[in-house]
């Protein structure tokens, strides 16, 4: 016996309105205060290799070449550095150096030295003094 004839079944049913709503406030609210200042600090300007502008400077008279090898060994216009420390780098540099005034320093490293050894070298040309720094790069031109 169904004492319940005039009464319909209604299914409750979620409004998806206002929480669609509410959700695009939040996320109109997230997309205006989110600050993109740490891509802002990043503006990075890449170097640039030109064949003819290394052509020009292969022959500098007022140039100290430093080569670093994969391993970390250091020469210094092509004699051997003994040891790997910022002051012996220094003094070698300040040796080599003699009576030149600001000279380039010119930084050979192999593609598998680690960015350590490069950081010394460039630490120890700061302390003697010299801000005239430069790398060296392959080239790959157009066969």
């Amino acid at each position: 016996m169904n004492f319940q004839r005039g009464k319909q079944n209604n299914e409750p049913e979620i409004n998806l309105i206002p929480m669609i709503d509410v959700l695009l406030v939040i996320l109109i609210f997230l997309v205006v205060t989110t600050t993109y200042s740490k891509f802002a600090e990043l503006e990075i300007n890449l170097p640039e290799a030109n064949t003819e502008e290394v052509n020009k400077n292969v022959e500098k008279p007022n140039s100290i070449d430093i080569t670093v090898n994969s391993v970390g060994d250091y020469t210094i216009n092509r004699e051997p550095i003994k040891s790997s420390s910022i002051e012996s780098l220094r003094d070698a540099l300040q040796s080599a150096a003699k009576n030149l005034s600001d000279p380039f320093i010119i930084i050979d490293a192999d593609a598998k030295a680690t960015h350590q050894s490069v950081i010394t070298v460039m630490e120890a040309a700061r302390l003697a003094g010299y801000n005239k720094i430069t790398f060296t790069t392959e080239t790959h031109g157009a066969h």
